[in-house]
């Protein structure tokens, strides 16, 4: 990794990219940050916020509740093959008592949009009494379908049944906090300063533009609505910390993390443990759409059957290559092959399904790029 190093044409090149939606008005504000060489190099933020602003991450959290489970995991707590229900009783109504944890965090255990609201989400054992409820919609193993929250929740209670903290605390203690970035999730009222407000953009694809690009006339049902996104806007949802997409951040702390991940500074991961959850693909089923999975556990893979874009991870990337984006424009990713970390986020959720995917495969695109 030592060979490369940054472009800074390439940064200012994408510099203006990253300016061009926020000057002409359709995104209030966004912030940017490369690593490198496990250091922060370049800390960007455009519009009308500061730079200590917070974004919400939406599912760029996964990867680091992934984290904190790899941990447990290398400590023997956990094993892949534990099926969910032995840890969580509850759990295994409704035929879920096989789902194991690795079909959890490759998001075929078959309740994609199993429901977990405001009403039941603020405790241990309202949460618990929900799964007990899930139903499924597939046989467990035989599906890929990206479960937006509701394995991220189960995540969650089996770190809590592990470690005895809240989920939130847990990632804090094991991930955030040694790598010395602020906490992510579960935020009581007095510490909800400086967080971007989100505010839905104007304008979706028509059916006619949806068939052109993506051969279909609408995009598969998801729980993610306006309703859900603008949620986390509400102080109780910050609080409660959800774990499949409500940390909280900026957009260095993204890029600080995937460096963390590419140099595991005093081996905060088991290394063999790190390598088999971000460099081996264990999930390529085709999703919805027919794109293959390619998931480690917790994370996506670029790959090299030519959908990195499809993937949220641009087209410059490495094969190898590995990040997690969020709902509405949030990308972090970090590319083994030059060492270049990156995060973006905005508060400004662009509903339009072509021009918003476009947009972040132009970004990541020139954002691989700046290493060179």
């Amino acid at each position: 990794m030592g060979k490369h190093h940054i472009d800074h044409d390439r940064v200012t090149e994408l510099v203006e990219r990253c300016s061009r939606e926020v000057d002409e008005g359709l995104l209030p504000s966004c912030q940017f940050a490369i690593g490198f060489e496990g250091e922060i190099v370049v800390d960007q933020t455009i519009g009308n916020a500061k730079p200590e602003t917070r974004y919400c991450f939406f599912s760029a959290t996964k990867p680091f509740v992934a984290a904190a489970v790899w941990q447990l995991l290398s400590e023997n707590s956990l094993d892949l093959s534990t099926p969910i229900s032995s840890l969580i009783p509850e759990f295994a109504e409704n035929g879920k008592e096989r789902i194991t944890l690795e079909q959890v965090m490759l998001h075929t255990s078959g309740f994609p949009h199993a429901p977990m609201g405001p009403e039941v989400w603020s405790d241990s054992e309202s949460r618990r009494r929900r799964m007990s409820e899930w139903r499924l919609n597939w046989e467990p193993g035989s599906r890929y379908e990206y479960h937006p929250t509701s394995a991220h929740w189960v995540l969650a209670e089996v770190i809590t049944e592990i470690t005895g903290d809240s989920h939130t605390d847990a990632v804090h203690q094991r991930v955030s906090e040694p790598l010395g970035i602020p906490r992510i999730l579960g935020f009581d009222s007095d510490q909800q300063e400086d967080m971007a407000e989100l505010t839905l953009c104007e304008g979706e694809a028509t059916p006619d533009e949806l068939e052109a690009v993506f051969g279909v006339r609408e995009m598969p049902p998801s729980e993610v609505t306006d309703e859900t996104i603008i949620r986390f806007n509400d102080p109780d949802t910050r609080e409660v910390g959800v774990p499949g997409g409500g940390g909280y951040g900026r957009a260095a702390d993204l890029a600080l993390f995937y460096q963390a991940l590419l140099h595991n500074p005093d081996n905060l991961w088991e290394p063999r443990m790190l390598t088999n959850a971000v460099g081996q693909v264990h999930n390529n089923l085709p999703d919805p759409m027919g794109v293959p999975a390619n998931r480690g556990l917790g994370v996506i893979l670029a790959g090299d059957d030519g959908l990195t874009n499809r993937r949220g991870l641009g087209r410059t990337v490495s094969p190898n290559a590995f990040g997690h984006n969020g709902v509405g424009g949030q990308i972090a990713f970090c590319d083994p092959s030059t060492g270049l970390s990156f995060g973006y986020t905005t508060n400004g959720l662009d509903r339009h399904q072509i021009r918003q995917p476009r947009r972040g495969t132009s970004i990541a695109s020139l954002a691989a790029n700046c290493a060179v």
